[in-house]
């Protein structure tokens, strides 16, 4: 069997990271893996970070270097398109027609632009592309290959690191271990449960079990593995303490060029802070907000409670100068979205430009105003025409975050996991929504807008609809090219059809003519959960009893 998670099996043994290495993740010998090196701590040690910073993030067998060159920027790029938080030109693996809308209408209903495809297109090429002959080519292949690559990685330092003889502390160095190894399967988890109709729990690697599972579960089981592996985590760092041992263990997991700012080691506590968020985060993107019960608020809350702080270190990706990682021009989408309106592979939306409020200085500092709007091939989209361009290291004004910095190496950074911001927004939205204290929501907004440099007058006293639209708005331009646009999209049913209350209206959008409206209503009609990847299907086909491998979703 040849599926997508037994391909990698060759290619994840060896991700060996040398330190000695100019490149700090150089895989040797993938025909030829030699599994000795993993019962030595230096071996172990240096797989463990291989086999999630290169196998989990920027190796796979497949790719498209225009799109994006990796997982930062390909595959949280097709979530920022289909969060209309950037567009695209580019028909490389069909992104123009997956974050291409059903349907514009603009000019006061007048006039309306149909998706230069066939009405639902964008769904239609997710499963007219899903066949395993379409190889990389077929958009739903990457994020559930980086992902399974990166499960199976840790899966391979969980059933060898009781065996390897460490020296000094041994038994703060396999804590380390395990608990990285957890947490980076409760992460692989939730973006599987979080983006297809099904996954796989795959919890032993394919050199204990070299026949895949062909039992598929639905995604919320996936997620509920998902926090399992987060509970073990987490059960492993409460009782740690910070001595060298850790701290230097932990060091040796992440590249050294990573290790920079909030990307520094955190602690046991901030680690764990870290899982409370993503687990939050789980709960919180897996349901329309309509959906959301009294019980799901207050687990949001609970869990926000004791999530990050902003004195928090997390997991961060960087550039460098040999591009180890990733690139400093093309590693994040906020990098691939950089220069005047239209000149880079993502363009920014209208509609993102529009959710900031008026004297937002994140706007001033982050966004570049054509004099016209930049006006793509007009059969390649309907949406993407834009005025509006993303700068590079900001516009100079002091205190305000700048997106992207793509002037040296070193300076591109895209957050991995949680942050700070996307909790305190998350415990903001559960508190109004859980019928707690608007003034406490709305300071949590104001804590975020403050921090950034926005600029903005706190928001006062305002309506329980007033305030969620703050909150709405915040997530947007707080949490922008984070890789978290779709997952709100979909939540707050933006993505379904305008016959369904879906879509968006009163929103800004330029005409292939040039002309600007503010009056556009955009019909979306995009598919909520991704169907599984034929690339595994091919191989390892659904067993009987399996759940459904297909989004009944058309």
């Amino acid at each position: 069997m040849k599926s997508i998670i037994k391909s990698f099996t060759l290619l994840i043994l060896l991700a060996i990271f040398v330190i000695a290495c100019k490149k700090q993740l150089d895989v040797k010998n993938p025909n030829q893996p030699n599994t000795e090196t993993l019962k030595t701590e230096n071996g172990i040690v240096a797989y463990a970070l291989g086999g999630v910073y290169q196998n989990g993030f920027r190796s796979t067998k497949y790719g498209d270097g225009v799109v994006g060159e990796a997982f930062f920027s390909f595959v949280n790029g097709f979530h920022s398109l289909l969060g209309d938080e950037t567009g695209i030109e580019a028909a490389n693996v069909y992104a123009n027609q997956v974050g291409c809308p059903d349907k514009v209408t603009y000019n006061g209903g007048v006039t309306s632009i149909i998706n230069p495809g066939t009405p639902n297109r964008s769904t239609l090429v997710l499963r007219e592309k899903n066949t395993n002959s379409s190889a990389g080519a077929n958009p739903l292949y990457y994020e559930w290959s980086w992902m399974y690559a990166l499960n199976n990685a840790c899966n391979i330092v969980l059933e060898n690191v009781d065996i390897v003889t460490f020296s000094g502390d041994a038994v703060t160095k396999k804590a380390v271990l395990k608990a990285w190894a957890y947490w980076w399967k409760g992460y692989a988890y939730s973006r599987i449960g979080s983006m297809y109709y099904a996954g796989l729990i795959v919890n032993s690697s394919l050199l204990v079990s070299p026949t895949p599972s062909g039992n598929y579960v639905s995604s919320a089981a996936i997620i509920t593995e998902s926090n399992s592996n987060y509970d073990k985590a987490a059960a492993i760092l409460n009782p740690l303490v910070v001595n060298s041992t850790y701290t230097a263990t932990l060091a040796k997991l992440i590249p050294d060029f990573c290790q920079v700012g909030k990307g520094l080691p955190p602690t046991p506590a901030m680690w764990v802070r870290n899982i409370n968020t993503m687990k939050a985060r789980n709960i919180l993107v897996n349901k329309t907000q309509a959906a959301m019960t009294a019980t799901d608020w207050t687990n949001v809350l609970t869990l926000t409670n004791a999530g990050m702080l902003s004195t928090d270190y997390t997991f961060t990706a960087r550039s460098n100068s040999t591009s180890d990682l990733m690139s400093t021009s093309g590693g994040t989408i906020a990098a691939k979205t950089s220069g005047v309106a239209g000149s880079n592979t993502y363009k920014v939306s209208e509609r993102l430009v529009q959710d900031y409020r008026a004297g937002d200085q994140r706007k001033a500092n982050n966004f570049i105003l054509a004099s016209s709007p930049w006006i793509g091939n007009v059969d390649r989209g309907n949406a993407f025409h834009t005025r509006w361009g993303l700068k590079s290291a900001g516009n100079g004004i002091a205190g305000v975050i700048v997106y992207t910095n793509n002037s040296a190496a070193g300076l591109s950074e895209f957050y991995i996991a949680g942050t700070w911001e996307e909790n305190d927004l998350m415990k903001a939205e559960a508190t109004l929504f859980s019928g707690g204290s608007i003034a406490t929501a709305t300071g949590l907004i104001d804590g975020v807008r403050t921090a950034q440099g926005a600029g903005l007058a706190p928001i006062g006293a305002v309506t329980l609809v007033q305030a969620q639209d703050e909150l709405r708005s915040e997530r947007r331009a707080g949490l922008a090219f984070k890789g978290l646009a779709f997952y709100d999209a979909r939540r707050w049913k933006v993505i379904d059809p305008v016959s369904a209350g879906g879509g968006r209206t009163n929103c800004w959008f330029n005409s292939s003519a040039g002309l600007f409206y503010s009056d556009c209503t955009i019909d979306y009609n995009y598919l909520d959960y991704w169907d599984v990847p034929d690339n595994e299907l091919a191989y390892n086909p659904a067993a009987a009893g399996s759940a459904p491998v297909k989004n009944p979703k058309q």
